[in-house]
């Protein structure tokens, strides 16, 4: 647990950069035994800033910056780290925007030998942010480089919701990717595959306000060709805090 409040006080001396921290308890093993080894926290250092009132010929617009570290190695040690940043811009007047992202990790496993990256992807694409009935949206399509022994070029979806309810008393938010990874990685375990896989993640979570900037709430992790190549769609739902700075 020294990791765990170490990273907690990294993101609380950096608040003036951050938008919020989040603490879940994931609920993995509990939930289905036969896949997974054990429950593990996991925590989220997340930052979004929006920026288009420039009058510069190119606008910046929606900055994110996402830190997921799972404590999941023996003694609550850290087993997985993966990292997702992206910025938009435009020069032009409508407000669709052109976004650049790029994502990456590792794992580290018991026996140790069998580690892993999560390879670099590189995006680009159209981003379109809007609002409705109170709730704001953002629908991204990508077209990603993924850095395997054999690259991969493929294309992404994005959407992400976020709406508040009773003057943010309850947060529900969230987002999805819906994306295409070539079956041959290059590797010897995908050697000689042929063809496209498709693949789903999402995570929608909800909120409750308990005081100030503090709230509890839960996610779900939906996943689908993303951590087993099984077609098989498993949803993992967490116990969660956050602070927003």
């Amino acid at each position: 647990m020294k990791s765990l409040f170490f990273l907690i006080l990294v993101a609380y001396t950096a608040q003036l950069s951050a938008q919020n921290l989040q603490l879940h308890y994931d609920l993995r093993h509990s939930i289905d035994p036969q896949h997974n080894s054990r429950n593990f926290p996991t925590v989220y250092f997340e930052y979004f800033k929006t920026m288009d009132s420039t009058s510069s010929f190119i606008k910046p617009g929606a900055f994110f910056l996402k830190v997921e570290t799972d404590l999941q190695g023996d003694n609550d040690n850290i087993g997985k780290a993966f990292i997702q940043t992206s910025q938009t811009f435009r020069f032009w007047k409508p407000k669709i925007f052109i976004s650049l992202q790029y994502s990456g990790g590792l794992g580290v496993t018991d026996p140790a030998q069998y580690s892993f990256y999560i390879n670099n992807s590189f995006s680009v694409g159209p981003s379109y942010p809007f609002q409705w009935k109170g709730a704001y949206f953002n629908a991204l399509l990508y077209y990603s480089y993924n850095v395997f022994k054999k690259p991969s070029s493929d294309v992404m979806l994005s959407f992400y919701w976020g709406k508040g309810f009773w003057n943010y008393k309850v947060e529900f938010a969230g987002d999805f990717e819906l994306y295409t990874l070539n079956r041959d990685h290059g590797d010897d375990l995908t050697k000689g595959l042929k063809g496209k896989t498709v693949s789903f993640f999402g995570e929608p979570q909800i909120w409750f306000k308990i005081r100030n900037n503090f709230s509890m709430g839960s996610k779900v992790l939906l996943y689908y060709h993303v951590i087993t190549p099984e077609n098989l769609f498993e949803a993992y739902p967490t116990i969660a805090a956050r602070i927003k700075f």
